[in-house]
């Protein structure tokens, strides 16, 4: 069966929609206080999760798979942008020899 069983053990959906969301504020927070890329990029993925993690609560409270199969198409689609993330931060860091976001300004034309 392709639905988890999360409400069987009895945790209520409250829990998963306060959850995500202190995942999704962290994440947040991350994104707006923090300089060094590589954090950027764990806290944008901590929010995908928060919501995939929502999508999956609900998706299992009202019996269809349909947020399932949706967490698998987000969860692509990060990997894509990890990956694509990563090697541009990669190439940034050869050429300045930091991983500060304030470098992508000399980038401007």
């Amino acid at each position: 069966m392709i639905l988890a069983t999360v409400f069987e053990s009895g945790v209520s959906i409250q829990f998963y929609l306060i959850f995500a969301t202190v995942l999704f504020v962290i994440g947040a927070l991350g994104v707006m206080t923090r300089r060094n890329s590589i954090i950027l990029l764990m806290c944008i993925e901590l929010m995908l999760n928060a919501a995939n993690l929502l999508l999956v609560a609900f998706s299992s409270y009202f019996g269809k798979a349909d947020g399932q199969i949706f967490v698998f198409f987000i969860m692509v689609v990060a990997a894509a942008e990890a990956t694509v993330g990563l090697s541009i931060l990669v190439m940034a860091y050869r050429n300045a020899r930091t991983v500060d976001v304030g470098i992508f300004n000399k980038l401007k034309g």
